[in-house]
């Protein structure tokens, strides 16, 4: 954190600092990915986050962590994880402020903001003054942490144009006969790839008793437009017909649900043949048609479903859209409307993927305004 000689002071609205930080990867924080790179971003202006994310890097923030004695790992596709907990990261975050010498002040409700040859905030902490302001309000994600639209209500009243708002990083729920079928299997995971439109993700997929979740899901939708059908490719890196004709002949008295239990969860198999293969459930393989197979191997490589709806803000991890990158500097994430205005992190019309690119974008977006603000 740079040093630079400024008087800043924090008003959280809720009673502790770094919530979301808390509670993010089950208490352990993802705090950075090792692939960060604007591709892994969804923006209505997908070049703006460059800037910020290659002035302070996923290594920079790295090197902070190590230089505070953090342990930390990698898991999956570059996440990195404390060894111990997400409270590590707050406390050293904690720790830069104070060295700092920033003030933190909790439980502060804004009333007001306003610009008057400079910055008025009132408050129910009483009266604060600045030549810059800098909105770090985050979006509509779990409300019950404190979440709201404060900062784009303050963007609105500086005359900023606000991109609409959707939850994104969050399940899918269904209705009818799909809901009753992942009712059945909550709980259950298998790896899948799912794809909707052109956009495709491979990770796990997790039925819940509402409908689908999991990291691939989650992925998948921050693009998913309602309507859409989603397409789930239940044997990723398999040819299932392939698989499935040279199990006929390897194992010919062998049922489908046997040979497909090898590769799926068993109350998934169970499912799927009550879906797809009903009529030759009890059928060796041997006796079941070539062409009764490719289809089968089709339907398990292209299980089409149509989701009702997302499970909305109240578990969303992110909030699409926000206040739009058309009138920030991608330098400085200042306004063009308000000298001394800055907007950063979620509160932005930036959006990473699952897997601590969230965390990397509020690190860089706040180094940025905090070179110049």
């Amino acid at each position: 954190m740079p040093h630079r000689g400024r008087r800043v002071i924090v008003l959280e609205g809720s009673n502790k600092i770094g919530k979301k930080i808390l509670m993010s990867g089950g208490g352990r924080c993802n705090f950075t990915n090792l692939h960060c790179e604007p591709s892994r971003f969804v923006s209505a202006n997908p070049q703006f986050c460059i800037s910020a994310l290659s002035r302070y890097t996923q290594w920079d923030f790295i090197a902070l962590v190590e230089k505070h004695g953090i342990p930390y790992h990698e898991k999956t596709a570059g996440q990195l994880f404390c060894d111990n907990s997400s409270k590590d990261i707050v406390a050293m975050l904690l720790d830069e402020c104070e060295s700092a010498g920033v003030q933190i002040q909790t439980h502060c409700d804004i009333a007001s903001a306003i610009f008057n040859d400079h910055f008025i905030v009132t408050s129910n902490k009483g009266r604060f003054e600045s030549e810059s302001l800098v909105v770090a309000s985050g979006g509509l994600s779990i409300p019950k942490m404190g979440a709201s639209g404060f900062g784009y209500q303050l963007a609105r009243q500086f005359g900023h144009k606000v991109l609409d708002t959707t939850a994104g990083l969050v399940p899918f729920t269904f209705t009818g006969a799909m809901h009753d079928l992942t009712g059945r299997l909550s709980g259950v995971s298998t790896a899948a790839t799912v794809s909707s439109g052109d956009v495709a993700f491979t990770e796990d997929i997790l039925f819940t008793h509402r409908g689908l979740s999991g990291p691939a899901i989650l992925q998948l939708s921050s693009y998913w437009m309602p309507g859409d059908d989603v397409e789930i490719d239940l044997l990723p890196g398999t040819n299932a017909v392939d698989y499935l004709l040279g199990a006929k002949r390897t194992q010919p008295k062998s049922l489908l649900r046997t040979v497909l239990g090898a590769l799926l969860p068993r109350a998934l198999v169970t499912e799927l043949q009550a879906l797809f293969w009903p009529e030759v459930s009890e059928t060796p393989l041997t006796e079941i048609a070539d062409d009764t197979l490719r289809r089968i191997a089709g339907n398990l490589g292209h299980w089409t479903l149509k989701p009702a709806a997302t499970e909305g803000y109240r578990t969303a991890e992110v909030t699409l859209g926000g206040v739009d990158t058309a009138e920030l500097s991608s330098r400085t994430l200042e306004s063009t409307r308000q000298p001394g205005l800055y907007f950063v992190g979620e509160v932005v019309d930036v959006t990473g993927h699952l897997g601590g690119f969230n965390f990397q974008w509020a690190w860089s977006s706040g180094w940025a305004a905090g070179e110049v603000a």
